[in-house]
């Protein structure tokens, strides 16, 4: 009875306030996820002998990527964009990547080594700096298409790594095709390093050329202020 009497703006109002809605919870289920894809490619308890275990890692891996592209939209869609959100989502892109290619240094290092995990990782965590530093002089960076690009890719290059651990050809059994897994793993690997460093470039630009301008300008106020200041200064004799 009492549920009556709220109006649909003040319902929405009390969704909106809401720290864990739809979205956040499918943000928590990527973040629960990655202890979960450690584990897959980690134990001995899943065997390689028949792919089992690589089918199962690039399948959560593809699921939990995916909860990326939903959890935004539900929350632009629903209008349910809430500080926590902002703050999990992020960390949940982070914690996926990182998980994915630390664990590939040790399952599959002939694909990818030591060195391009850094770089990949890397990027991502200057990425979260720059945003950070943008965010405490006021203004936002917003993700560019290259980061969206760069995500499908990253998809590619990651199940593309996992599917060589076991298969380096995949038979199609459409007119005699073969997929050939283990180039399109080390090219989308390689093609993933260098996006990274284009992306990096690109997001750092983007973030120089704003707080470079804010900067400018205030110091240009605060330089109007101080003479302001000189002038109401009454003369003393």
């Amino acid at each position: 009875m009492e549920d009556n009497l709220i109006s649909p703006a003040q319902r929405s109002a009390v969704v909106k306030r809401s720290a864990v809605n739809l979205p956040n919870y499918i943000t928590l289920t990527r973040i629960f996820s990655v202890p979960v894809l450690i584990w897959v490619l980690s134990s001995s308890r899943f065997s390689s002998a028949h792919g089992e275990k690589e089918l199962l890692a690039s399948a959560l891996f593809i699921a939990a990527s995916l909860t990326d592209m939903a959890d935004g939209y539900l929350a632009r869609h629903r209008d349910q964009i809430t500080t926590l959100g902002m703050l999990l989502d992020p960390l949940a892109d982070k914690l996926l990547v990182a998980a994915a290619f630390v664990t590939l240094v040790q399952f599959n290092p002939r694909v990818v080594p030591a060195w391009m995990a850094v770089v990949i990782i890397g990027r991502e965590f200057l990425v979260s700096g720059l945003r950070s530093i943008a965010a405490t002089e006021g203004f936002t960076i917003a993700a560019s298409d290259l980061g969206k690009f760069k995500m499908v890719v990253q998809i590619v290059a990651v199940v593309a790594a996992i599917l060589d651990h076991h298969w380096m050809e995949w038979p199609l059994y459409i007119g005699g095709w073969v997929l050939p897994i283990h180039v399109i793993a080390f090219v989308a690997i390689w093609f993933m390093v260098a996006l990274s460093l284009v992306s990096a470039i690109d997001y750092f630009a983007a973030f120089w050329s704003k707080i470079d301008r804010h900067v400018v300008r205030r110091r240009r106020r605060a330089f109007v202020l101080s003479r302001r200041r000189k002038r109401d200064v009454p003369a003393t004799q």
